[in-house]
């Protein structure tokens, strides 16, 4: 064989291996469709991971604006919501949208797991109730409340404190499931339209860990709280609840925002009549939940 054919194979071979490896290790990209996701506050932001090999793979980090559309964290828009990945996205078994905090630049998933789902033929369904996400849809999640004020000793201001028990044990108001690391839920109020947390809480049958607003007596050891003292500006104690709503929430740890996060299991809306000691439900609301969709390109 003459020197030039020699040549001529040695470089075919060459550049066959370039092409083998370029299509193995080049970008790929993903499409990323999110409903029911609310802009992330403070710096925190969400970010996108893929399972490859057990091990977690960024896809990128993001935000959400106002209308819903994903931005970068400079606060663009994402064209498409499409992402470039430097990975083999065809051996992605699981994609896991986390909620990193501000600051975040490692390239390890924070412990609030968002929405996951599996990989099946280059898509993926999320949701929450993903082993690799909350567990569980809520869907069996329910809850009652009495209005009552504990701490003080005053009859006339009942209706100015929530708790989130049964008063026929007294036993806990609400059935929830176990949040995984990365959550806890938190009670609130609502009055002319303004949240009032009663405390963070991980477990039902337990105290929460707010009581700035009670008296001074004890309280029943399940989630609630009296609004009686210490009133946050704008609002006066002790303050009416009737009329108002009762609520539930799942809130990221560490926290984004002192408000509501979007996940509410629970809502009720306590009657404008309300009378002190009386059980009263909230509903399911977990068919409002955040989804989303994943489609590998």
């Amino acid at each position: 064989m003459n020197t030039k054919l020699i040549l001529t194979i040695t470089l075919l071979s060459g550049l066959f291996l370039a092409c083998s490896t370029s299509s193995n290790s080049g970008d790929e990209s993903l499409t990323l469709e999110l409903t029911g996701v609310e802009p992330l506050q403070n710096g925190f932001h969400f970010e996108g991971w893929v399972i490859i090999d057990g091990s977690p793979v960024t896809t990128g980090k993001f935000n959400v604006d106002d209308n819903g559309n994903l931005i970068t964290l400079g606060g663009s828009v994402i064209p498409n919501a499409t992402f470039e990945v430097d990975a083999d996205l065809s051996a992605a078994t699981t994609f896991i949208l986390t909620i990193e905090p501000s600051g975040d630049t490692d390239d390890i998933p924070a412990e609030t797991h968002h929405l996951a789902g599996d990989i099946t033929n280059g898509s993926s369904t999320l949701s929450f109730a993903h082993s690799a996400s909350l567990g569980d849809n809520f869907s069996s999640a329910s809850g009652a409340y009495i209005l009552a004020t504990p701490s003080d000793d005053d009859d006339s201001n009942e209706n100015s404190g929530i708790w989130f028990l049964d008063p026929s044990g007294p036993s806990a108001g609400l059935s929830l499931p176990i949040l995984p690391a990365g959550w806890r839920y938190e009670g609130w109020a609502v009055s002319g339209g303004t949240p009032i947390s009663t405390g963070v809480f991980t477990s039902v049958s337990e105290a929460d860990t707010f009581s700035g607003f009670s008296g001074t007596n004890s309280t029943p050891p399940f989630p609630g709280e009296d609004f009686l003292m210490n009133a946050p500006s704008g609002l006066t104690f002790p303050l009416n609840l009737a009329g108002g709503a009762a609520v539930i929430s799942i809130e990221p740890y560490p926290d984004d925002s002192p408000a509501p996060y979007t996940l509410k299991p629970l809502v009720g809306q306590i009657p404008g009549d309300a009378t002190d000691r009386t059980l009263y439900s909230t509903e399911n609301n977990s068919n409002s939940f955040s989804s989303g969709t994943v489609t590998i390109n």
